[in-house]
């Protein structure tokens, strides 16, 4: 009678163990999670420590060229350098706003003894260009002492030479290439390619002629003879401002605004340019300085710091997808 009761208080023993080793489990694994969180949150700080060690070391290094032009510039006189690279857009380094600014300030310097737009671009948007020849013309009767010369490096083609067209003087190397006065407005058509995929193109506008450059519908024999005219306008309206610029010494030739670019040697027996020359050569001999300062504007160090984050790209892709819903990506381009 004993031993069966000995066998029950065993029995009754053992969910208490397995119980007690179950709570004992659950508490290792809070204690080993609640561990990971702790080493996570130490990990997340040391990489924020690094993080803003890496940004305080980057915006003083883009701070310390910016003051040492600055004392540079303070020194003696100088020839202003402002450089034109790359496409001229809106929303590029060569924007109008940009290359204004730096024009600006350099007709302000009194310690400048002249500009030298140091270019080397394909051209870009004709209304961008033609502020920057505006203003130059304007900035030129403020300080009619004052010269401004261009320099073409590898490329000086359409926009760009319409801005080197305001300067007084335009100097190339005899490699470079130079001209291309003409205007382009490109694009593509997809309309057999849908057909084949079997793909139909739903457009609604308001407007008859609202979606004429759109690259999805058949192009239109009135719409493009009018798209022709507007190019044939800015054509136009490039070669008075070459003229103006440029005057008496440019060689007649029926070439000269058909759009073709050439070498530094044939540009100079067209008069598209005055002679051949380098900035620093430019500055010797014709402003007796041996020093250059670059006025190129420089962008806000924490405006750099974000765009090379990658902070602009959706404003980028948003900018795009407007243009190509807008003008189907067909606006014209001094190239």
């Amino acid at each position: 009678m004993n031993e069966p009761s000995g066998q029950n208080s065993s029995s009754h023993q053992r969910p208490d163990d397995n119980n007690t080793k179950e709570w004992k489990l659950i508490e290792k694994v809070l204690l080993d999670v609640q561990g990971e969180q702790r080493r996570t949150r130490r990990w997340g700080i040391f990489f924020k420590f690094i993080f803003f060690i890496y940004l305080f070391s980057l915006l003083w290094l883009v701070r310390v060229p910016t003051e040492g032009l600055e004392k540079t510039a303070s020194d003696s006189s100088y020839a202003a350098v402002i450089e034109v690279n790359g496409v001229i857009a809106a929303d590029q380094d060569a924007s109008a706003d940009a290359i204004i600014s730096a024009l600006r300030d350099a007709f302000d310097d009194e310690s400048a003894l002249g500009v030298i737009l140091r270019i080397n671009s394909p051209g870009g948007s004709p209304v961008q260009s033609g502020y920057v020849y505006d203003e130059i013309k304007r900035l030129k009767q403020t300080r009619e002492d004052f010269p401004v010369y261009a320099v073409i490096m590898d490329l000086g083609a359409s926009g760009a030479y319409y801005i080197a067209a305001a300067a007084d003087e335009i100097y190339a190397d005899k490699a470079s290439l130079v001209g291309s006065i003409g205007v382009v407005g490109s694009g593509f058509g997809f309309v057999d390619a849908m057909e084949k995929l079997g793909v139909e193109r739903r457009q609604y506008t308001a407007g008859e002629h609202k979606g004429f450059l759109d690259p999805f519908t058949p192009e239109n024999p009135e719409e493009k003879a009018f798209w022709e005219g507007v190019l044939k306008v800015t054509h136009k309206q490039f070669i008075e401002q070459v003229k103006n610029g440029r005057g008496d010494r440019l060689k007649q030739s029926p070439e000269l605004f058909s759009g073709l670019v050439w070498s530094g040697e044939q540009a100079l027996e067209m008069g598209l340019i005055d002679g051949l020359s380098s900035s620093s050569q430019l500055a010797r001999d014709k402003m007796g300085t041996e020093e250059l300062v670059n006025f190129t504007y420089q962008p806000d160090p924490w405006e750099e710091l974000v765009s090379r984050l990658g902070a602009s790209i959706g404003q980028g892709i948003a900018t795009q997808m407007m243009q190509q819903m807008q003008l189907g990506g067909q606006a014209p381009q001094l190239r």
